[in-house]
Parts: C-alpha cells; sequence; structure tokens
C-alpha cells in the first residue's frame, strides 16, 4: 500500500506544469435594481490564450 501511495504521489508531482502554466480561474458577480425588482447574476470561467470558456450562474 505504501508503494503506491509513493508511486502515486510521484507521478502527481511528475504531472504539475507539464503542459505549461496552471489555467487561473476568473468570477464576476453583479446586482442590478430596476423596475421588476432586485436581479443578481454571477459568472465563472477559465481562460488560456485566445480561449475562454466561461458558466453563467443565475
Amino acid at each position: 500500500m505504501i508503494r503506491i501511495i509513493c508511486v502515486l504521489s510521484l507521478m502527481a508531482l511528475a504531472a504539475c506544469g507539464a503542459d505549461g502554466e496552471p489555467v487561473q480561474p476568473h468570477g464576476g458577480v453583479s446586482i442590478g435594481i430596476g423596475s421588476g425588482g432586485v436581479h443578481a447574476g454571477g459568472t465563472v470561467g477559465v481562460s488560456r490564450g485566445p480561449l475562454a470558456v466561461g458558466v453563467s450562474l443565475f
């Protein structure tokens, strides 16, 4: 069991940064007030180079 844990730990350590810099997440929160009341919204996403992927939460 110890050997398996050691091998998995070494594999995880070797994989860190294997394909470049880690991808940084970004997020945002917005609150708006209008005639219909208060509106809240949020987004979460990641970007790397020209590619960006995001999800709207509210």
